[in-house]
């Protein structure tokens, strides 16, 4: 475990002799090759039912509308 800079030096010399010359190149070639779609980008269908789901269970409670009666006295 690197602690300074020059065990991290000391580290990577120790990596690269027993891991090869790409041993750092290889770990950054691996960013960002899996596929990120998944979830709701991958089905619509599902993001809908998901969607009204959420709405039916919702913590919210129901706006209720009030009729205010207003005459005017003239």
């Amino acid at each position: 475990m690197a602690g300074t800079k020059a065990g991290g030096l000391k580290a990577a010399l120790t990596n690269k002799a027993r891991h090869g010359k790409d041993f750092y190149a290889s770990i950054g070639a691996k960013g960002g090759k899996n596929g990120h779609t998944g979830g709701f980008a991958a089905n619509r269908e599902l993001a809908r039912i998901a969607g009204a789901k959420g709405g039916r269970i919702s913590r919210r409670t129901k706006k209720t509308t009030t009729k205010i009666d207003v005459t005017l006295a003239a």
